[in-house]
């Protein structure tokens, strides 16, 4: 049996959240042979910037070999990646794998993936369990095969939502438990421990929940189909980015974009509210409302197109708000 430090592994990641394992493999004397990112991104007004990924950033900062592949089945890249010799491959929110990448190593490919699998396969799993109203999401660990998160599962760590949780929030508690979970599982495949689980076979309460990629359309607030609870949710579940948003019409008919970051929620059982009541504005003791279909959703903290965010209270004192206001 190899020591982790023989072990040879190539890990594959690009953002912020992909950066707390490979430094947990880094600090814990994990024998990293390359590791493969996106390739650096335009950025600013002329996209004439390039930036870095967050783990390209890390990965050059402790002289990590870096790989930024376009293509993944590119024949040059294959044979850099081979030439790589790794025994074992990590990925950490990258992208789909082609076979004959996942396939490489000898011990395998394994992914983290911020979600209690079989429950929300896909790119977005922390924004659609708190849009969802989940009281409990996780992570797992599991083995690369053909069809997206659907390889056997080798670990995993549950976590609870609480009502007051953000994606961010959530976010940031799933990835420094990954970290963790990472390095347990290649301490477990060193040992030959591992005892993996088909997730046909894993019991699920319910239907499957997808979590597709969030585009802006996806951000939009329903307010004429959802309850007060879940409009709720939407807002955290897509807060602090890329926010929920909605459209703030004036009473001469001026439509402007509006971003919602906070709210608290104020049930009514006993009220369902025709459609022309719902989305109407109004102030209440220093504080902004919205008629919503079983209740009020107030608004804590937003942004006005073209403005900067801020709280609910400062954003009324600058509002020359004349109670004919509403969003759709």
């Amino acid at each position: 049996m190899k020591k982790k430090e023989e072990l040879r592994i190539v890990y594959m990641g690009t953002p912020e959240f992909a950066v707390e394992s490979l430094r947990c493999l880094v600090e814990g004397g994990y024998n990293i042979v390359g590791v493969i990112t996106m390739p650096d991104k335009p950025i600013g007004r002329h996209q004439d910037t390039l930036q870095a990924s967050p783990v390209k950033q890390y990965a050059l900062e402790h002289g990590l070999r870096v790989l930024q592949p376009e293509k993944l089945k590119d024949e040059a890249f294959l044979a850099e990646l081979r030439a790589l010799q790794a025994d074992l491959q990590i990925v950490v929110a990258f992208r789909m794998l082609p076979e004959v990448v996942w396939s490489m190593p000898p011990l395998g490919t394994f992914n983290l993936h911020a979600a209690l699998l079989p429950q929300y396969r896909g790119a977005a799993p922390i924004n659609w369990a708190v849009i969802n109203g989940e009281t409990e999401t996780g992570i797992t660990t599991f083995f690369l095969q053909h069809d997206i998160d659907t390889g056997e599962v080798i670990q995993q760590v549950k976590v609870p939502i609480a009502d007051t949780d953000n994606v961010g929030d959530v976010y940031d508690r799933l990835m420094m438990l990954g970290g963790k979970l990472v390095t347990e599982t290649v301490d477990n495949i060193l040992a030959g421990t591992v005892r993996t689980i088909p997730q046909e076979q894993m019991q699920v309460e319910g239907p499957l929940h997808p979590a597709p990629k969030i585009f802006k359309e996806t951000c939009r607030m329903d307010w004429l189909g959802k309850s007060v609870k879940q409009l709720y949710d939407f807002v955290r579940g897509l807060s602090p980015y890329p926010a929920a948003w909605t459209e703030l019409e004036a009473p001469d008919g001026k439509v402007q974009m509006l971003k919602v970051y906070s709210t608290h929620k104020e049930v009514c059982p006993d009220v369902s509210r025709p459609d022309e009541e719902i989305g109407k504005l109004s102030v209440e003791n220093g504080g902004l409302k919205v008629a919503a279909r079983d209740g009020y959703l107030w608004i804590d903290e937003l942004q006005l197109a073209g403005k900067k965010r801020m709280k609910a209270a400062d954003f009324l004192r600058g509002f020359r708000f004349d109670g004919n206001y509403r969003v759709r």
